[in-house]
């Protein structure tokens, strides 16, 4: 239990103000708690590879002090990203390019986005295994990413 500085009556501990006299009392201040705290490096490997989202919790997470040194969790979100940015490249690339060509039924971009989403899907359930799976061309650049530190 405190006491108030001025008139010396009992405040609770969260008091900002004495009830009795009114004078401010003095607060500990609060320290602030790790955002990522509740998310364990298997959790965080997995938001890695959200579809179409997951670049969000790879950026996270590569910048988190929390998870600076576990080696798995960084692969991870470098492999994530690299997986996006060949999304992107599918989407921002190729699907305008087979657009503009006439008459095409069977476009190769659409098969390329359906692949992407299973790779995702398949390296979800990679990382909630706790297993470390390399893709071939993205997982060597995760690789090469991770060693660089």
């Amino acid at each position: 239990m405190a006491y108030c500085s001025q008139c010396g009556k009992a405040v609770a501990d969260n008091d900002l103000f004495c009830a009795s006299c009114g004078a401010p009392q003095a607060v500990a201040p609060r320290t602030p708690g790790d955002p990522l705290g509740a998310f364990t490096p298997r959790t965080a490997s997995i938001l890695c590879y959200v579809p179409v989202i997951g670049w969000i919790a790879a950026v996270v997470v590569l910048a988190a002090e929390k998870f600076r040194n576990n080696r798995n969790v960084r692969f991870h979100a470098f492999q994530g990203l690299y997986l996006f940015v060949a999304w992107l490249m599918v989407d921002q690339v190729l699907t305008p390019l087979f657009h503009s060509l006439p008459g095409s039924i069977f476009r190769v971009d659409k098969l390329l986005h359906v692949g992407l989403l299973v790779l995702w899907v398949f390296m979800m359930v990679k990382a909630g295994e706790e297993r470390p799976y390399s893709l071939p061309v993205v997982g060597d650049l995760a690789e090469r990413s991770v060693a660089e530190r």
